[in-house]
């Protein structure tokens, strides 16, 4: 048996339990052996009976008197004593009827439980036991608690392992002897073992370390590695117009802030190098990054390049097609920009294809439309990506193919990205930070509110839209649903349209809805036909309304804490003040996430917490769900991130051959595939 094995090699594992396993994504013997438990029990500290305190606790005694009854509605109790030289304690299973006849009387077993009172009794509930041997599996050690399926318990995950410890123990080596001596690491089969085994906390936390090391140092290794090829690629050479920078500021209707400033200044110099840009700009949201790319874009197009923007969705390339003309027109190049998305009518469509075809065009603003077949670029130089994360590596890839070249790529979030994140995960890139918002905005108020105080929030509401402005409200769910407790849209929708806002023009509009609908709905809300718009989150990302100043998110708990950050950001987008208010589902208190929000407008300080919360895992965006995350490597952990980050270029540095390590070349060239470039 070895790792290539499948699980129904191991004893005591048939097509049953491999079903079961399957549940778990766990098919071969590999997927058992990295199948890291997600806590552990520290039954470790063998204790003596006349010792015992409420609590988690290990024993090591003899088992008398097991017996067991059913009692009221079908519940059935196994009582037992357990005694050790110094007394005796009892022993309560529930719901285990099988307990009883398993139990060798006068057989010497570990035995680790929570020592609880229950009807003015202490006992140990629910305990595990083990007869006693030289290596317990479930008892007397730091115990791993696994992920379940349906039937199958930790303990029987814990008994499979168990069984493939001798294949552990030849797990290969994958890091160089002097990377493990330097950084003082254990061997991977060492790390592995005390995983699935650990003999103390040192030993687990020296493991965790090991693993956690490595999969940084992979990430960074591919990321560094793809950087040094971009570096050989070359570009195309757009130079610096110093006129053209300053007529476009010259008519814009506000001041450039000074991290704006930085941030063009950055990319006009990648532009002009001899290598290819790869640039993300991180910016909370309304910090204005959408004025930096089109300044990046008008040099492209006064050297006769095309300029592709895409973006997740229809409504926000919409959008940005509006605000980019309107930046566009007084330099005269407003007439050479074009929308390419799913919506458009069979005729606009053709007439954008020719148009783009031709060179005509020469600022391409679409959805996933651009990277069509029939969409033939002219002569692409840059390409800008809008809240690339929601984006496939795949779909990345088609629209830089569509240059022939490598082109220029500028890649803008509005989700602020912690730093650590940024290091391990986006090494490749230039990161250029717009940490201010323009001049003149307020900071939105922030208020969590109980579902008790729902009635005087509704006429605090109302007197803000009676001043002309417009609110926003945001529902975890489209319908009412039988499994979840959460508001609706379409039932708040109904609520507001005939109770407290009945007086009002309540808008509709989620994801379901048609493109044509949603769109005309957009437009209502924007034109100010609309008073309140109730949707889903739909609208998180780049709906620009400058005159709505009141969000109003449903059921705030339900929301991650970034989500309800990005939401915020739609509101307070003018000189008028901003107001968020986070109505809670029930009249519990508030989490300290949602206190967290109440109290900060640091989309970086939030974004920290959120990844103090998460713990490792899901780090890249759904296109790449499960394959960049983290299984055992905390991204808080800014010591080990940094050492595995200096490893890596040390690596380099060192001219290793890649190939002269199987396993860390095959998982690298795998991370290079899904990362930004390749």
């Amino acid at each position: 048996m070895d790792q290539t094995s499948d699980v129904t090699d191991i004893k005591g594992v048939g097509s049953e339990v491999a079903k079961k396993l399957e549940l778990l994504n766990i098919r071969t013997v590999a997927d058992l052996v990295y199948n890291y438990p997600r806590r552990y029990d520290d039954y470790s500290h063998v204790q003596k009976i006349n010792a015992l305190k409420p609590g988690q606790v290990t024993i090591r005694a003899v088992i008398k008197q097991a017996s067991g009854t059913y009692v009221r509605r079908g519940m059935h109790i196994t009582e037992a004593v357990a005694s050790d030289e110094t007394g005796s304690v009892r022993l309560v299973w529930f719901n285990q009827p099988y307990r009883a006849a398993a139990l060798k009387s006068d057989a010497t077993y570990y035995i680790s439980g929570d020592f609880a009172l229950r009807r003015q009794r202490l006992s140990i509930q629910n305990p595990s036991v083990e007869q006693e041997t030289s290596f317990p599996v479930n008892t007397a050690r730091i115990v791993p608690v696994y992920r379940e399926a349906k039937q199958l318990k930790s303990s029987q995950i814990r008994k499979y392992i168990r069984e493939i410890s001798p294949v552990i123990q030849k797990i290969r080596e994958t890091l160089p002897v002097w990377l493990l001596r330097q950084h003082k690491l254990l061997s991977r089969s060492e790390a592995v073992m005390a995983m699935h085994f650990p003999q103390s906390d040192r030993q687990l936390h020296a493991a965790q370390k090991r693993l956690g090391f490595e999969e940084v140092f992979e990430l960074t290794l591919a990321a560094l590695l793809n950087k040094q090829q971009l570096a050989g690629e070359h570009a195309v050479h757009i130079p610096f117009d110093q006129k053209l920078a300053q007529d476009f500021v010259r008519h814009l209707p506000f001041k450039l802030t000074d991290a704006q400033r930085r941030t063009v200044w950055q990319i006009y110099q990648d532009m002009q190098a001899k290598h290819p840009m790869n640039r993300l700009i991180e910016g909370d949201v309304g910090s204005g990054k959408t004025v930096v790319a089109t300044m990046a874009a008008v040099m492209a197009i006064k050297q006769g390049f095309q300029v592709a923007l895409m973006a997740p969705t229809e409504l926000l390339a919409r959008q940005h097609a509006d605000t980019i003309y309107d930046l566009l027109k007084p330099l005269g190049m407003a007439d050479t920009l074009t929308l390419t998305v799913g919506g458009l009518k069979t005729a606009h469509k053709r007439a954008a294809h020719e148009s783009i075809r031709s060179g005509k065009a020469r600022f391409l603003i679409g959805t996933q439309a651009l990277i069509q077949e029939k969409v033939d670029m002219h002569k692409l130089g840059l390409i800008i990506v809008d809240e690339q994360h929601r984006f496939g590596v795949e779909q990345r890839k088609k629209l830089q193919a569509k240059a022939g070249h490598m082109p220029h790529v500028l890649h803008l979030t509005a989700t602020p990205i912690p730093r650590s994140l940024a290091l391990t995960l986006y090494g490749e890139l230039d990161v250029s930070i717009i940490e201010s918002k323009p001049l003149g905005r307020k900071t939105t108020v922030t208020k969590i509110c109980s579902p008790n105080s729902q009635t005087q929030l509704y006429k605090e509401i109302d007197k803000q839209l009676d001043t002309g402005r417009q609110m926003f409200v945001v529902c975890p769910l489209i319908r009412d649903s039988n499994v979840l407790l959460a508001s609706s849209a379409e039932s708040i929708h109904k609520k507001f349209s005939e109770g407290p806002f009945k007086h009002r023009r309540v808008g509709l509009l989620h994801g379901k809805m048609k493109s044509e609908e949603k769109e005309r709905v957009m437009q209502q809300f924007v034109g100010g036909e609309l008073d309140i718009l109730v949707a889903t989150t739909v609208i998180e990302v780049g709906v620009n309304v400058p005159n709505a100043t009141v969000m109003l998110i449903e059921n705030a708990e339900r929301f991650g804490l970034a989500q309800i950050h990005q939401l915020r950001g739609r509101v307070g987008r003018s000189e008028h003040q901003g107001y968020c208010y986070l109505m809670l589902g029930d009249s519990q208190p508030p989490s300290p996430r949602l206190r967290a929000l109440e109290q900060s407008n640091d989309g970086f300080k939030l974004a920290e917490l959120d990844l103090e919360i998460r713990g490792p895992g899901a780090i890249y965006g759904t296109m790449q769900h499960g394959q960049l995350d983290l299984r055992v490597a905390k991204l808080t952990d800014v010591r080990l991130i940094a050492a595995a980050r200096k490893a890596a270029q040390e690596f380099i540095d060192k001219q290793e051959k890649l190939v002269h390590y199987e396993q860390l070349n095959s998982r690298v060239q795998q991370l290079r595939a899904v990362t930004n470039l390749n």
